[in-house]
């Protein structure tokens, strides 16, 4: 009893113990601070009881509430934390490129990006524009409007575009392909894309799709006009039929298109594409009864026939009836091929003729530049908005589009010159390796099965070795269910063994000596451990609390041997305040 009552009172015994386990032994007690002689113990027994008595308490009380945290902390059954206070997040600017006769931002009024974030509209023409565009900070745009009066200057980075007007137009002198390019160059996203209205700055190179879509499709399901290409003047010396259609680069709403009746009208023309400096094209005119325009807005169809009443032979030129008409499965093959050109198109329209023998050609295709007709025009801009606010949730919205995180690692884990326990598993199409024959040398290459470790522990090397861990969750031992001496040897050491750096470079040799068998790591593995230095039962009861603190992180048979160590330290206390 003198010899436990000295230890416990002694000082570096109290100061040793981790966490300020027992600090309450360090209270000031004459009975216990200080050696008594037999006699006073004699004449005062039932004080000492009680000073061993609190102190035992107390510490089994400690050492069960941190055994208790310990267990709870990895199967998760600790207090979750706190959310924190949501962050409201900036509102999202739409950039609208239209001119002034629509006011887009009421179609955009009380709409959110995922119900959540606000949506600013900015509304400006190309000509009121300028920016510049940078590789990292994105593209800040200059606005100059003037509204009701009053010159607006305003300078701001967009979210998102919204195109609207025709980026180039030969017959109106406006070009400002160089804006979206620059919007390209910031990364914008945009409806339609900025890639698409860029290719759109070309009426032939538009057309070449529509000819891939033809030999694709053919001539009965994809009717399209004969047209011929010229780069400029020099090659225009006939035409094989009149009357023709001559067109004069690139321009919109009719403008730019001559009609010739004979070759001399036509030689007329060749005069004026060379003063033109462009190119031409040539097609055939066809004696229309009405043009056919088939629009596409999302997943919005609608189909319009347009009959000229004045007689000209440009059906949007003078007075027109319009009217619209079913949407056919023949006009829905059209608008869809169209609409997958150049990356797709969310907004686009594909414009026919259908002559007077009844027979259907198609003429051009419009992105979503294109102007709106007939009696819902006020429901397209609505459709145009909606489609607008969608793309943005889907650009926009963080981890929208990120991978999943069950997706396997794949070659990642798999080094090129590092054969060992770094390579995860062989890549998927593969075969699986044979697993290794018992007695016989490793595979390096064998799957490793799933650890219940911490993430600490399946982290990789940098140089392909493999981590230091205790031997008994090592991947060597889990790689031989063949040698049942490794497993009783892992789960019969005690934790100051499987703690030691010797021990596991035994158990986990460098790979230039991956050539050792299994049957010698047995082997190895059953020698008796050298004798442990004497240690008094202070250092001993310290050391193997701060053992069990640092194996925690351990593989499923450490915690087999934590918990026996625990039985172990439970008993001896018993026994000890038993006496």
């Amino acid at each position: 009893m003198n010899f436990l009552r000295r230890r416990l009172s002694d000082s570096s015994f109290v100061a040793n113990l981790p966490n300020g386990y027992m600090t309450d032994l360090q209270r000031p007690d004459s009975s216990t601070s200080s050696p008594a002689s037999p006699a006073m113990e004699r004449r005062h027994p039932q004080p000492l009881a009680a000073s061993f008595s609190s102190p035992g308490s107390s510490l089994f009380t400690s050492f069960s509430s941190a055994m208790k945290q310990t267990s709870q902390a990895p199967m998760g059954l600790m207090e979750p934390p706190v959310p924190s206070t949501p962050v409201v997040q900036r509102p999202r600017i739409l950039l609208v490129i239209d001119d002034a006769h629509t006011d887009w931002a009421k179609y955009f009024h009380g709409k959110k990006v995922n119900g959540e974030i606000e949506i600013r509209v900015e509304q400006a023409e190309f000509s009121e524009l300028n920016l510049a565009a940078y590789v990292t900070g994105g593209c800040m745009v200059d606005m100059q409007v003037m509204r009701n009066g009053t010159k607006v200057v305003r300078s701001f980075k967009p979210d998102f575009i919204l195109v609207r007007q025709h980026a180039y137009s030969m017959a109106l002198g406006e070009d400002y392909r160089s804006l979206v390019i620059g919007l390209q160059y910031g990364g914008l996203p945009a409806v339609n894309s900025l890639y698409s209205v860029y290719n759109f700055c070309s009426k032939p190179w538009v057309f070449s799709q529509l000819i891939k879509i033809f030999h694709s499709l053919g001539p009965e399901k994809f009717p399209l006009v004969e047209q011929t290409f010229f780069p400029n003047h020099k090659p225009m010396l006939t035409a094989p039929h009149f009357p023709v259609v001559v067109k004069l680069g690139h321009a919109h709403a009719g403008m730019g298109k001559i009609k010739v009746e004979n070759a001399h009208d036509y030689q007329d023309v060749t005069s004026m594409v060379a003063m033109a400096k462009t190119y031409a094209t040539t097609e055939a005119f066809i004696d229309s009864k009405y043009d056919i325009r088939i629009q596409k807005i999302g997943s919005n169809y609608k189909a319009y026939m347009r009959t000229s009443i004045s007689g000209n032979w440009k059906a949007n030129t003078g007075s027109a009836m319009l009217e619209q008409v079913a949407m056919t499965e023949r006009y829905r093959l059209w608008v869809d091929s169209c609409s997958e050109m150049f990356g797709g198109l969310d907004i686009c329209a594909v414009k026919a003729v259908h002559s007077k023998d009844g027979r259907d050609y198609i003429i051009e295709v419009m992105d979503s530049s294109m102007p709106l007709i007939g009696e819902h025009v006020e429901e397209d801009k609505q459709l145009m908005a909606d489609l607008a606010v969608s793309k943005m949730s889907q650009f926009l919205m963080p981890g929208g589009t990120a991978p999943s995180p069950l997706r396997p690692w794949g070659p990642q884990a798999k080094p090129a010159k590092s054969p060992g326990p770094a390579q995860l598993g062989p890549p998927l199409g593969q075969p699986q390796p044979r697993p290794p024959t018992q007695g016989g040398p490793r595979q390096a290459q064998s799957p490793q099965p799933p650890r219940s470790g911490s993430p600490s522990q399946q982290r990789i090397s940098p140089q392909g070795q493999q981590p230091l861990s205790p031997p008994s969750g090592s991947p060597q031992q889990q790689r031989s269910p063949g040698s049942p001496q490794l497993s009783r040897a892992s789960s019969g050491s005690s934790p100051n063994q499987a703690s030691k750096p010797g021990a596991t470079l035994t158990s986990q040799p460098r790979p230039p000596i991956q050539g050792r068998s299994t049957s010698q790591q047995g082997d190895e593995s059953k020698r008796p451990a050298p004798p442990h230095p004497h240690l008094n039962k202070s250092q001993s009861l310290t050391n193997s609390l701060s053992t069990t603190d640092a194996s925690q992180r351990g593989t499923p048979s450490e915690d087999e041997a934590k918990a026996e160590t625990i039985r172990n330290l439970r008993k001896s206390f018993a026994s000890l305040f038993s006496d």
